[in-house]
Order: C-alpha cells, then structure tokens, then sequence
C-alpha cells in the first residue's frame, strides 16, 4: 500500500489525534490528582472581585489545561454556596481565556524539549516515593506527547498539501464557514477537549491543509462545543451552578456565533493577527476569548438575571421514593447479593456527600430548611444502614464461603462507618452550626477561612473515597489513606493555630473556640469514615503491609 493512500493518512492523524486527545487528559488527571486540593482552595478564594475572580479561573485553566474541569469545580463551590454566582461566571470567563493561553504555548515548537520532558517525567513517575512528584512525573509526560502529537500531525499531513481532492474539500469548508463552525463544535464536545480541538485545527491549518477561513470557524466552533461540555456535565446540579454555566454558555457560544456573523459580513483583513495561517487561527482564538471576557465582566450581574429568569427551578414533581437496592431475590446469588449491597453502601456515601456539601454553608447563615433536610437525610441513612447489615446477615445465614463472608463483612464496615459519618454532621456539625447561630458570635477571618478550607478538603476526599468504591482501583486506594494521614497532620495544625489565636486573646477565637475545635474534629471523623474504604482493597494487594499505610489505619 502506497505511504499516501487516504487509508494511511486518515490512520496516522487519526492516531495522532488520538495521542493528543489521551495526552491533554493526562496533564488534566495528573493536576486534578496531585494538586487538586490547593485548586479548589485558590477558586474560592479568588472570589473577591471580579477580576481576581477572572485571573484565579486563567490560572487554574493554564494548570489543568481545561477549562472544563475549571466549570466542574465552580459550579460544584456556587451549588453549596460557598461561591457566589457572579464570582463564579467570572472565574468561568477567566478560565475560557486561560484554555486560550494553553493552546498558545503548547503551540510552541521545540524539538529539544520532548526528550528532556520524557526523561524527567518518567524519571518522576517510576522513582518518587511522593504522590505529588509521581504526578508532577505525569504531567511531563503528558506534555511531551502533546508535542509528539503535534508532530505525528504535522508529519502526516505535510504530503497532502498537493492533493487536489484534499484541496477541493478543504476548500469548500473554507466557503462554508456555518459547517465548519459546526464540525468545530461537534469535534470539541465529542473529545471532551476545546484544547485538543483546537491544537488540531491550528496544526491543520499550519500545514496548508485547512483554509483560514474553514480553520478560525472551527475554532470558533470548538468554543461553544467547550461550553456545551460543562453544561451536559452539570445538568443533574444545583439550579445556581446550572445558571452560571448556562450564562457561560451563551456568552461564549453566543459571542463565537457573533463573532463568525461579524468576520463573515466584514471580512476585516486577517494580517492583523500574524503572518502565517496558523498565527492568524491561534491568535484569533485568543483576542476572541480575551474580548470576551473584558466585555462581559462589566455586564455580569444583568447576564445572570436575565438567565435567571430563564432557567426557574423545575415544577413540583410527582415525589418517586428512593428504592432500596437490596434486591431478596439475590440472595439465593452471592455474587448479585454483593453487588446489590455495594450498590446500597454507594447509596449511603452519597448522601453522607451531599450532607457535608450542604452544613458548611448552615455555619455562615442558618437555614431551616436545609437544616431539615440533613436531618431527614440522617434518619434515611440509618435505615439504609439497618437494612444492609440484616441483608448481609441472610446472605451469610446458609452460606459456608469465606470469601462472601469477607466481602459482606467489608461492606457491612462499611455501612457502619458511613452511618456514622452521618450522625457526625447531623448531629456534631448541626448542632454546632445552630449554636454559632443562636449566640450571634461569629468566627475570625483567619478560623472561618481554615474551616471552609478543611471542610473542602474533606469533601474531595469524600468523593474520592466513592470513586474507589466504584472503581476499585489499587493507586486510588493508596493515594486516599497517604491522604489521611496528611488530613490528621492538619487537624494537629489547625487545633494549635487555633490554640494560638486564644493565647493572643481575639474575641471572637475565644466565643467560638468549642465550635470551631469541635467541628475540626467532627470533620476529621468523616474523612476517616471514607478513607476506610480504600483498605479492602489495599489489603488484597498487600499495601497494607508497608509500616506507613498500616499506621495510617490506627
């Protein structure tokens, strides 16, 4: 077969896209896994004017390289109240044009570079005995293959600019810049990555295989298909967080449609933008979400009225009441009986989650409601956790197998420990909430912010901790107890922080001192509930045996 036959190319930059597309999500997980904690820590943070806002959501969009996981992050903080809407849309808008500013430096070339960045990733990866090196060794590789990606690109395409087959329907995408708007949106929702889509359009165009026109279209496009991400990704959250989304959703899909109206009527000249058809792409892209953001920002809060008017919480609907998965007719299959179990401990973990998401905010402004409803999600809990152990017990009663007897005695700890996670905010974390409330004192500055900090890494351990119950994978597993330890190390550090605001004599350190250590601890006790988890499964693998994850289980 002929080195240009249209079978080959279309599988070499079909697996260089492919290389690219895994490559862009490599860095992302890398960053989510190593530093995901400080992340959210900086957005909200980042909160206190607009455009911090907008500069704390560029910078975290540049570390994870997606402005997606950024979305996924801040509607998460605006759905338990702990960020504000028009914080939040602003740190979306930050974080568009911080996706623009990746696509230009990972456009950079630098041959030299690619194996200086595989020696030290791999180096990282294989040698570290810290979990952040290792993921610090992740996220070079992963840069490394995007400009391997690229190169593969560029390489496959290079003998195609003579083909005039390739040139005639290259060419007809440039004078139908509405398709390539399209093809551009649908290919960046499809990869999950308005990064990856748009390196490869700018590689396309670089190559003189794409037309300008068809390829700043097709950036364009893949703006909206980046918002179009996160909106599907949120659909089943907070009526807030959707809000916010959908207001980035129709200021960047709307403003690229616009955009692609205003260069088709005007047809301004493109030398403008740089000398070379792929500078003109990229940098369009980047003036497009920089203007963006300048123009919106300004225009936040009318932006987000207005689609609150549109996106109204949903009708009263008819209540379907949750239905158990301990499923009587599994028990004569232990294999199925285990799975409806697990399926009910993931049940149990969830709303522990959704209780811990929602108390922090009960510490600031007292809610009736709210408060109601943790309390009715506790009572559910502890039948839930009733329920299993009986379920596991019939299971067990006529049944002489020890690896079924080890599993349900698993997953009835389990229960036990989910449960009382539950009663750990319900009750501790309530109550405490309702003091603050009553006595009209209030936290410091410095105690309320290492509160809602400890509180958030709680939470990211929580869902992690939910993630390994689904996944059971062994790296998580072993990345959730280092991470206990490291959450005890802090609670010491707090307790004395704490202690030394006392001695200093501040006022309000003093009023809420018993609340404040008391719900450090309460929030200590929920972590370890989750973090139990991940030793089932480090004990069949026999991790449990190094001296440092075993003294993480006392």
């Amino acid at each position: 077969m002929p080195e240009t036959s249209p079978l080959l190319f279309l599988l070499h930059v079909a697996g260089a896209a492919a290389l690219l597309i895994w490559a862009v999500r490599l860095v992302r997980t890398g960053v989510e896994r190593g530093w995901s904690v400080p992340l959210r820590r900086l957005l909200r943070r980042g909160a206190e004017n607009r455009l911090l806002a907008a500069l704390t959501g560029t910078g975290a969009a540049i570390v994870l390289q997606s402005s997606t996981a950024v979305a996924i992050l801040t509607a998460n903080f605006v759905g338990a109240g702990t960020l504000a809407a028009m914080a939040g849309l602003a740190i979306l808008l930050g974080a568009d044009l911080g996706s623009a500013i990746v696509a230009q430096i990972l456009l950079t070339r630098a041959d030299w570079l690619v194996p200086v960045l595989l020696v030290a990733g791999v180096a990282l990866f294989l040698k570290a005995n810290s979990r952040d090196y290792r993921m610090a060794g992740r996220v070079l590789i992963g840069l490394a293959l995007i400009f391997v990606s690229l190169a593969m690109i560029r390489t496959a395409t290079e003998p195609l600019r003579d083909s005039a087959g390739l040139v005639s329907a290259m060419g007809y995408l440039g004078g139908d810049p509405v398709t390539a708007f399209v093809i551009g949106a649908l290919f960046a929702w499809a990869v999950h990555s308005s990064v990856a889509a748009v390196l490869l359009f700018v590689t396309l165009a670089a190559e003189g295989v794409l037309p300008v026109t068809a390829g700043i279209a097709m950036v364009l496009g893949a703006n909206l298909g980046g918002a179009i991400i996160a909106y599907v990704l949120t659909l089943g959250s907070d009526i807030a967080a959707r809000r916010v989304i959908i207001a980035n959703l129709s200021l960047r899909g709307g403003g690229a449609a616009l955009a692609l109206l205003g260069l088709s009527v005007f047809t301004p000249p493109l030398d403008l933008l740089g000398a070379t058809p792929a500078r003109q792409v990229i940098n369009l892209h980047l003036v497009f979400n920089l203007a963006l953001a300048l123009l919106a920002l300004p225009a936040i809060g009318p932006v987000l009225q207005l689609v609150s008017r549109w996106v109204t919480p949903p009708a009263e609907a008819a209540n379907l009441s949750r239905i158990s998965a301990l499923d009587p007719a599994a028990l004569q299959h232990p294999d199925r009986a285990l799975a409806c179990a697990a399926r009910e401990v993931l049940q149990m973990g969830e709303g522990v989650e959704a209780m811990l998401r929602s108390v922090v905010g009960l510490y600031e402004t007292w809610n009736d409601t709210t408060a109601s409803a943790i309390r009715a999600k506790e009572t559910e809990l502890d039948k839930m956790h009733i329920s299993t152990k009986l379920y596991l017990a019939k299971l067990q009663r006529n049944l002489n197998d020890e690896d079924v007897a080890r599993r349900g005695l698993e997953l009835a700890d389990m229960a036990v420990n989910l449960e009382s996670a539950g009663n750990a905010i319900a009750d501790t974390m309530l109550g405490l909430a309702r003091r603050l409330d009553q006595s009209g004192a209030a936290f410091s500055e410095t105690g309320w912010r290492e509160i809602r900090d400890f509180h958030d890494r709680v939470l990211s351990n929580a869902q992690s901790g939910l993630n390994v119950l689904m996944t059971l994978n062994p790296d998580a597993a072993r990345a959730l107890v280092e991470e206990k330890d490291h959450v005890r190390d802090i609670e010491q550090r707090l307790q004395r922080s704490h202690l030394d605001r006392l001695k200093q004599g501040l006022t309000e350190s003093i009023e809420t001192s018993n609340i404040h250590q008391e719900t450090l601890r309460a929030l200590k006790q929920v972590n370890s509930a989750f973090t139990m988890i991940a030793y089932p499964i480090l004990s069949e693998t026999g991790d449990l045996l190094a001296s440092r994850l075993s003294r993480g289980k006392s």
